[in-house]
């Protein structure tokens, strides 16, 4: 059974309590540009009397895409109607969801890369003409298409593999948005308002502390307050003081970077096993017993953006920032601790 990470950024049980999301843009922390651009959009829809053109939200997991579509739904006035791609396998499934849109409604699709590609050659007329064609009956004669017309509607698909979605899928999204990891300051007003809503005492220091620790991830935030909550609750009368943030921190494994045990096995992986790197991602995730897919969806993005792993054509290497942050002495050859970080993809 898969180990569930504290600091896993996909979405748990606890993390669906729709008090602490934000209902409108206005509201909406952080991601300045991509709601400024899409309060323009919004604002030109709504003013034309049409729907929003279809909007394709893609980064990694935690940043806020089930929230932004939410937000899009009822900035439009419209209702949400939630699927995800792995439940959509066949035309029945499809149907099934898109026979329930009224005019105006917002259809959110999580996942939506794993959509079968068949699936998706339905979907196009779904969102380009607004009508459904399903075949009825077996192979043979019986076989007869019926057309199926839909009330004009947004799709909003959320991903974290964007390059995983097929090009004419991809082209028929009029707004794609990116979202991009949180600063430290947005994470500290995400914090101070879900303290506030959860009716906690949280001292300004244990905020940043938190915010500091929380992977740029609004999801990860909120689920290391609650877990904090609990040690003031039962340590320090419900008061969240910097002392009481950095203990639980502390006996929850996440360091001051945000890095917990995984994450560490990973840097110390390349580090130990692999001199270092350049290392395969395939070969790395071998070595230290995870799946390669999780490693570049669930660890990668941030170990990354943190500046602690490159990405070459050559494989994975570890900087020189990982070195120092774990401690490690730097090898007599300091080549590989030095490479720059860069965006490029592996070529494997």
């Amino acid at each position: 059974m898969e180990e569930e990470r504290i600091l896993d950024g996909e979405e748990l049980s606890e993390d669906r309590d729709q008090a602490l999301r934000p209902a409108t843009l206005a509201e909406y922390i952080g991601q300045e540009e991509l709601k400024h651009n899409l309060n323009v959009f919004i604002q030109a829809a709504r003013s034309r009397g049409e729907v929003l053109d279809h909007v394709l939200l893609y980064g990694p997991p935690g940043l806020g895409k089930t929230t932004m579509a939410m937000i899009i739904a009822h900035e439009m006035n419209g209702n949400l109607v939630t699927a995800t791609g792995p439940a959509i396998q066949k035309s029945g499934d499809l149907a099934a969801v898109l026979s329930t849109l009224e005019a105006g409604d917002v259809l959110f699709i999580d996942e939506i890369h794993r959509i079968p590609r068949q699936m998706e050659e339905i979907l196009y007329s779904a969102m380009e003409d607004f009508f459904l064609d399903i075949v009825v009956g077996k192979d043979g004669a019986s076989a007869h298409s019926i057309r199926l017309a839909l009330p004009p509607f947004t799709l909003v698909g959320a991903t974290t593999r964007a390059g995983d979605l097929s090009a004419p899928l991809r082209d028929r999204f009029g707004i794609v948005l990116p979202l991009e990891y949180y600063s430290q300051n947005e994470l500290e007003q995400i914090v101070s308002r879900t303290s506030g809503i959860l009716e906690s005492d949280i001292e300004d220091v244990a905020i940043s502390e938190v915010a500091r620790r929380s992977r740029g991830t609004p999801r990860i935030a909120n689920r290391l307050l609650r877990r904090i909550r609990d040690f003031a609750q039962v340590y320090n009368e419900g008061v969240i003081s910097q002392d009481v943030a950095d203990d639980a921190l502390n006996r929850l494994k996440v360091d001051q970077l945000g890095l917990d045990r995984v994450d560490r096995k990973y840097l110390e992986g390349i580090i130990y096993r692999f001199s270092g790197g350049p290392v395969g991602v395939e070969a790395l995730a071998s070595s230290i017993g995870e799946d390669a897919t999780t490693l570049e969806d669930m660890y990668e993005p941030y170990l990354l953006q943190t500046g602690l792993i490159n990405r070459t054509p050559r494989g994975r290497i570890a900087t020189r920032k990982a070195y120092e942050h774990l401690h490690i002495a730097l090898p007599d050859d300091t080549q590989n601790a030095y490479v720059p970080v860069q965006d490029e993809e592996e070529g494997e």
